[in-house]
């Protein structure tokens, strides 16, 4: 059996081992292929049985042209970039991987969290560059620096992340409330369950941790902007569409809102002309919560058992029915 791997560098720099899928089959990994190249893409699947991808698209044309393939493992959580249904239509099945990163991605927005409150980075960069040697005073502050206990976190989305968040919000002493699809009885989790427009009211952070779905792409806009508390923070490290990056810009510039911590953006890589470049208080980081060795050796062994379910007639996390 024929596997190939379309862009293996997303997952693996050199830092871990195929080993999991090199067991399973004739093994060739691509490190980089091209997004847009159709051409490319499909000639790389040609005679290949089983494809994996993280970023590179598999649409309704790449996949008439690949009449070999019977299995897709997409090396992430979302799957938007296979065309499910054309798949499904083939008889193809297109499993991902739901739970590999919870903790690290939950880390991930608390470390973004941390930084809008001390600006670790820019005081260790003052320091280094000598601001504090020449300073009069005992100590120096070049940010306003805040404490979170007492203060209240707003989580969207309370699945496995946002629950990871809530637990270390509230063990910072912060009142934890979410909103999610469906209310949840008192006392039965973590957080309280509120309306989202209660939540925007309420929330001195904001942290977004939902999937992307017609209905919430642009969630976080001028309108729901100026529901929030004067100054809370914005937290977004699961889909860049789930926010209109001029308005939150817009905020940030107007003091409307007093700092955002983003690790995604609507187009990545993010755009030079992105107004977030240029706004206020806006930390900015390419998208890699998800990626400490840790959670991608986890993302490679749950990949693995995914495809070794499939050969076993027993398949796995399978997106598409």
């Amino acid at each position: 059996m024929r596997i190939v791997v379309l862009d293996g560098y997303c997952l693996n720099p050199g830092d871990i081992s195929w080993a999991p899928f090199e067991k399973l089959g004739e093994l060739t990994v691509y490190e980089r292929t091209s997004l847009t190249d159709e051409e490319e893409i499909a000639g790389r699947i040609a005679g290949a049985e089983v494809v994996l991808t993280n970023k590179t698209p598999l649409t309704r044309a790449v996949l008439e042209r690949c009449p070999h393939l019977r299995y897709v493992g997409v090396l992430a959580t979302g799957y938007n970039v296979v065309d499910i249904e054309s798949a499904r239509q083939r008889g193809i099945p297109v499993c991902n991987v739901p739970s590999y990163g919870t903790r690290a991605v939950a880390q991930f927005a608390i470390a973004l969290l941390l930084e809008l409150c001390h600006h670790v980075g820019g005081h260790d960069q003052a320091v280094h560059e000598g601001a504090w040697s020449r300073c009069p005073d005992y100590c120096f502050w070049n940010w306003p620096l805040v404490e979170l206990a007492g203060k209240t976190m707003g989580i969207v989305g309370y699945g496995r992340i946002g629950r990871a968040v809530g637990a270390v919000a509230a063990a910072l002493g912060m009142e934890v409330i979410a909103t999610g699809p469906r209310p949840w009885a008192a006392g039965t989790a973590e957080a309280e369950w509120v309306t989202l427009e209660e939540l925007l009211c309420r929330a001195d952070v904001v942290s977004l941790h939902c999937p992307l779905t017609a209905e919430n792409r642009g969630l976080i806009d001028r309108a729901a902007i100026e529901k929030m508390k004067q100054g809370a923070f914005l937290i977004n490290n699961s889909r860049g569409q789930l926010i209109v990056e001029q308005d939150v810009a817009d905020a940030l510039n107007s003091g409307r809102l007093g700092g955002a911590g983003l690790d995604v953006a609507e187009t990545e890589p993010l755009s030079p002309d992105s107004p977030l470049l240029t706004a206020k208080n806006c930390i900015i980081t390419p998208h890699i919560s998800w990626a400490p060795r840790e959670s991608r050796q986890r993302l490679m062994a749950i990949a693995a058992e995914n495809l070794e379910g499939f050969l076993a007639g027993r398949p796995v996390n399978v997106v598409n029915g």
